[in-house]
């Protein structure tokens, strides 16, 4: 059991936001596995409320396109689900690190604003990835659907970095809800919460040189005895 907890565990170091992807395609075989392994997670009432809807070749670059000239025409956002009122404390010093931590990889100065923007709207080039999977959950479920639909987001970058391919949720995405519907031809009746792009990491790309760090369990756990 110790060693089955081991490399669980390295599986999930392993793991990490990949920023840049190689153009390779991932085999639909590939893809299938990844969600067969995701789909075990638990939800409420087994409920598995999750969809994912995959772009493959011409359907990635048509979504790229239209993510992109709607965040050029500055698009209204629009997303299902109201964005956080805000980040406070270790929150807001975790959030400002990770921002730091890109920004130093990538060569952008701290005062470079131009710089900093180029950067953020590379979420919506979907890092150049060739595969983005949309993660819906059905309106009627609301928050619990959506926290539901966590845990396959996370089983599901976790299985592709068992299989060797990269990955990166973006709540960005969200934020062109009615679009993402229109484009894919989702049904009005789901929330669109997030995106994973994934395939082969450009492991030469500076973006996906640096690693977040994580909080202590003692950080985490608040004992009652």
């Amino acid at each position: 059991m110790t060693q089955t907890y081991d490399q669980f565990s390295d599986l999930l170091q392993a793991r990490y936001s990949c920023r840049a992807f190689r153009p390779d395609p991932v085999p639909k075989e590939s893809i299938t596995q990844i969600v067969s392994a995701a789909r075990h997670v638990p939800s409420w009432c087994n409920a598995q409320p999750w969809q994912v809807t995959i772009t493959r070749g011409a359907g990635t670059d048509a979504f790229r396109a239209a993510l992109l000239e709607a965040t050029s025409a500055n698009t209204p956002v629009a997303p299902d689900l109201p964005w956080p009122t805000g980040y406070s404390g270790a929150y807001a010093e975790r959030r400002r690190t990770c921002g730091f931590q890109l920004y130093d990889a990538v060569g952008i100065a701290k005062s470079d604003r131009a710089a900093r923007q180029a950067q953020m709207l590379r979420n919506y080039a979907l890092f150049d990835a060739p595969h983005v999977a949309i993660v819906t959950a059905p309106a009627e479920l609301g928050p619990y659907g959506a926290m539901d639909c966590g845990g396959f987001v996370t089983a599901f970058t976790l299985a592709a970095t068992a299989l060797g391919v990269a990955s990166i949720p973006q709540a960005a995405i969200a934020a062109y809800a009615p679009l993402v519907r229109e484009v894919l031809a989702l049904p009005e009746g789901r929330l669109v919460l997030c995106a994973i792009s994934f395939g082969y990491a450009d492991e030469t790309h500076p973006a996906n040189a640096f690693r977040t760090e994580r909080a202590a369990p003692s950080d985490i756990i608040d004992w009652k005895d």
